[in-house]
């Protein structure tokens, strides 16, 4: 049987991190995945390490709004009627965790990973040298209204304590900065925000670095875990069994597989999401990622082209696509910048990993020895991948951890 000190299960940017964190701290690491680095969710987002996400996605609280969401009215957020008996629970405990007092709680949590979000993902992009990957141009969030912009104005305007740069930018200011839009009525520009155009390459970059350094990757299925007589955990491999001391969950929105089997429970739900690419028209460019935020989609600019993504839709993991928000959203997008031909056969579907408190899970699971958590961050996989990575690496070696995991912990449901 091969051995290791640690497996981590996933290698999407969580789980390459985490492997990455490891193995800087002088563990021997294998990296398991039934596909390869960054080829399922980490593959499908906007490309943003969201440095000014410092308030989380909140539960709309706005009686209107909520209205239209349940009649799904909206292209920001889709639901299936089938899935209501399934969802329902998770998304009154996400509502439950907006109130006021517990998104504080929440935003006073997630606040030291983001703050030091962009910072640990330079240092992986430098040690993989993937520099091409990267942007600093930040990310422009448009309104349509003048009372949708002064509404994310205000919005905008309580970020200035945590000393982020923004820009609050008039229709000409937006023209300025990308005159291939059509005009709106003003925007947002959150300056400290990096970009990627390629989030799939870049975390096929962390594990090529893995890879250089000596890590193993193995390719199989996470779902043959099974803790052994002797306390190591082990999965099958193509050659035999690999056994380790520790293993790391990072599956993604996979991972309830594995944790329900070893009896934990946490409220984990999922919020798929799709997205196209599409070539831009004739001498059109698109500089920025920008946000329509009054018809929920986004462009990014990307190596493949200009993607548009989609937002939220609650439904089984596993269930056939139904890409409607795309559908609802393309000709919105192309009105409000020249997209050319559409570049994929058809969108593509992810999951996001979701807990209602809208923070991850890290650290040590408190009944099975060697076994640790690091799964559950929503829209911000890619953002908080390598600061994850790092404070778990930092549990697990018995370092002083750069920030008090405590509201991360697993039991905190």
């Amino acid at each position: 049987m091969q051995t290791a000190d640690v497996m981590v299960l996933g290698a999407g940017m969580v789980g390459v991190s985490a492997a990455l964190h490891l193995q800087m701290r002088g563990r021997d690491v294998v990296m398991v995945d039934r596909r390869g680095a960054g080829l399922e969710t980490s593959f499908g987002n906007a490309g943003l390490i969201e440095r000014a996400s410092i308030f989380p996605y909140v539960f709309p609280r706005d009686p209107a709004k909520l209205v239209k969401y349940a009649l799904n009215l909206l292209p920001e957020a889709h639901y299936h009627f089938a899935a209501l008996p399934s969802v329902t629970p998770w998304l009154m405990r996400y509502w439950r965790e907006s109130a006021p007092e517990r998104v504080a709680r929440s935003v006073a949590a997630r606040r030291p990973l983001i703050e030091h979000s962009l910072i640990e993902h330079e240092a992986l992009i430098q040690q993989a040298g993937a520099g091409q990957l990267l942007r600093r141009t930040g990310w422009i969030k448009l309104f349509r209204t003048q009372e949708t912009l002064a509404h994310g104005v205000a919005d905008a305007e309580k970020l200035r304590e945590f000393d982020l740069h923004i820009d609050i930018l008039d229709s000409v200011g937006v023209a300025e900065r990308e005159p291939a839009l059509a005009p709106v009525a003003g925007a947002v520009h959150y300056l400290d925000t990096a970009s990627v155009s390629d989030p799939g390459a870049l975390a096929k970059a962390y594990a090529d670095l893995f890879i250089s350094r000596g890590g193993r990757f193995l390719a199989a299925d996470a779902l043959t875990l099974e803790q052994e007589a002797n306390g190591r955990w082990s999965v099958a491999g193509p050659e035999g069994r690999v056994a380790a001391r520790d293993v790391v969950l990072a599956l993604g929105p996979w991972s309830d597989q594995i944790f329900r089997r070893y009896g934990y429970d946490m409220p984990f739900g999922f919020k798929r999401g799709y997205h196209m690419h599409y070539a831009p028209g004739e001498g059109a460019k698109l500089n920025h990622p920008v946000l329509d935020a009054d018809n929920g989609f986004l462009l990014a600019p990307m190596a493949r082209g200009v993607r548009l993504t989609s937002g939220a839709e609650f439904a089984p993991r596993d269930a056939p696509p139904t890409p409607v928000q795309i559908e609802i959203c393309e000709p919105i997008a192309r009105r409000l910048f020249p997209l050319g031909e559409a570049l994929d056969r058809a969108p593509w579907k992810g999951a996001r990993p979701c807990l209602p408190d809208m923070l991850p899970v890290l650290g040590p699971a408190s009944r099975h020895k060697g076994l640790w958590f690091d799964f559950g961050h929503a829209h911000h996989g890619l953002t908080l991948g390598p600061v994850s990575g790092r404070l778990l690496a930092e549990m697990m070696t018995g370092e002083t951890p750069f920030t008090d995991p405590n509201p991360y912990r697993a039991d905190r449901f």
